[in-house]
């Protein structure tokens, strides 16, 4: 006698979110890559190197607020964080600038364990105050720490040889290795997104009481994507460190969260492509307008207020309502 099917044996189409890349993605990566591999014989490779740092630095940071939908105003705390750790360990330990890397990513994804752990918390602004409050208390403590320098930071910090093999001191050989480490870091958000893991994220973040009710552990969820943002992040600022053979106070001051908002906001919140346009307007605009002093912050202000006024699903955001498509 033939038996019912259970609905648990029904076979089920893949989830929009879980299925391949679509075509449209993997061209707009095949374009980013080869647009990356011309760049350091068009433009000033140092420049391009801070493009793509910030670059995965939103990223990460939209990881978390795009589809976490948890706001953070400290993710200063392990791009900063995360560069003093390498420069530390590139110059004092004799690391490999992948080691070093690597060591600026752990140390970064503990801060943001430690931090998360309690942040995840609260909700709301009052997430993102605690955020800010660990941040500044890590700032405060790279002003004192007697391995970071104080104001001066921890300045000439050596490339090295990558394995032990190829030097990095030339720009071009280390600009190849950054975009090796941005575009991989890149690679791991996007799978991240469209991984079960991140459709139950977008739902914490669009009714989390409902995915409560259907049993998931929410916290977990945030706790999760918290540090997984913060350690990208940190790979972002140790790569940066290496880079510009420097880790300063500037990295971890409240400003550089406020910056990293401003290049998700701009480029397009909950886009896959969005912060990284919106990095290399902002790196851009800072490179370029330099000369005019503090009047770049007068125009990041002023750009952030269009943005929000015309374009209030930020760039990327208008151009996939646009053409229909999610970007």
């Amino acid at each position: 006698m033939a038996t019912q099917a259970s609905p648990l044996d029904t076979p089920r189409a893949a989830s929009p979110g879980t299925a391949g890349m679509p075509v449209l993605h993997m061209v707009i990566f095949a374009g980013l890559l080869v647009l990356g591999l011309i760049a350091p014989y068009v433009l000033y490779p140092v420049f391009v190197m801070k493009v793509l740092c910030f670059a995965l630095f939103a990223c990460a940071f939209n990881l978390l607020l795009g589809f976490g939908g948890l706001l953070s105003f400290g993710h200063a705390a392990y791009f900063g964080g995360a560069s003093y750790v390498s420069a530390h360990a590139a110059k004092i330990w004799g690391l490999s600038p992948e080691l070093a890397i690597l060591a600026g990513t752990g140390a970064a994804a503990v801060l943001g364990l430690a931090i998360g752990s309690l942040a995840i918390r609260r909700q709301g602004i009052y997430f993102a105050m605690v955020t800010l409050a660990f941040a500044q208390m890590v700032f405060f403590f790279s002003v004192q720490a007697p391995f970071t320098g104080g104001e001066d930071g921890i300045q000439s910090v050596p490339r090295g040889h990558l394995f032990g093999l190829i030097s990095m001191a030339p720009d071009r050989n280390l600009y190849f290795f950054v975009l090796a480490v941005v575009s991989i870091g890149l690679l791991v958000i996007y799978r991240i997104i469209h991984s079960p893991f991140g459709q139950v994220l977008k739902g914490i973040r669009d009714n989390e009481p409902r995915m409560i009710s259907l049993g998931y552990r929410t916290r977990r969820y945030k706790l999760a994507v918290f540090v997984l943002s913060a350690a990208l992040a940190g790979t972002a600022g140790a790569t940066k460190a290496i880079v510009f053979q420097l880790a300063s106070l500037t990295d971890v001051y409240w400003t550089m969260s406020g910056e990293v908002v401003l290049m998700t906001l701009l480029g397009g919140m909950g886009t896959v492509f969005g912060p990284i346009l919106g990095a290399a307007v902002i790196v851009t605009m800072q490179n370029y307008l330099a000369t005019f002093g503090d009047w770049v912050t007068i125009g990041q202000g002023i750009i952030f207020v269009v943005a929000v006024m015309l374009f209030r699903e930020g760039i990327v955001g208008v151009l996939a309502r646009i053409i229909k498509r999610p970007l």
